[in-house]
């Protein structure tokens, strides 16, 4: 039991802690109750939102080029026709047509420092975004990092992009 005036002061130390978190951008990560998968994949609850983080490993270590894109963006239609201009296989997630896209684009911030999308990924390393991507295209540095992947992956064999899209909802 508290004594008068002693739940006042916790009531503000509660609040003061939950203050501290949201001035530092944390109460986000404390509240998530994890990242809903979907298909073969199981929901799980976590902290931290680190089965969003483990998807979002699981699609960038499954495939060569992983474009994290949402459908109206300019940038990500940049980034995929840079890969469609040079006939690279690639693997898009638009995350504004996934149940779970907030939480993934706020997973993709703690894996790559950068909340903007398209967030783009060859080989397993984020290469950075649309403009990245094509300033890599313009000094002939992206194919040669599209061809150390594995040979399935490199490109398609008539010249012509196949994005595969996650959309799911």
């Amino acid at each position: 039991m508290f004594h008068p005036g002693q739940h006042i002061d916790y009531i503000l130390a509660v609040f003061s802690f939950l203050s501290m978190f949201a001035r530092a951008g944390s109460l986000s990560r404390v509240t998530w109750t994890g990242c809903r998968r979907m298909g073969n994949f199981t929901s799980s609850t976590s902290v931290a939102g680190s089965s969003c983080v483990q998807h979002v490993q699981e699609m960038v270590s499954q495939n060569c080029v992983v474009i994290f894109s949402k459908s109206t963006c300019p940038y990500c239609k940049m980034a995929k026709n840079v890969f469609n201009e040079i006939g690279a296989t690639y693997k898009v997630i638009e995350l504004d047509e996934h149940n779970d896209g907030r939480r993934m684009q706020e997973a993709l911030a703690q894996m790559t420092g950068a909340r903007t999308v398209p967030r783009v990924f060859i080989n397993g390393n984020c290469i950075g975004g649309g403009s990245d991507t094509k300033q890599l295209h313009q000094q002939g540095k992206l194919r040669p990092l599209i061809e150390q992947c594995a040979p399935c992956c490199a490109s398609s064999s008539d010249g012509s992009g196949s994005g595969q899209f996650e959309s799911a909802k």
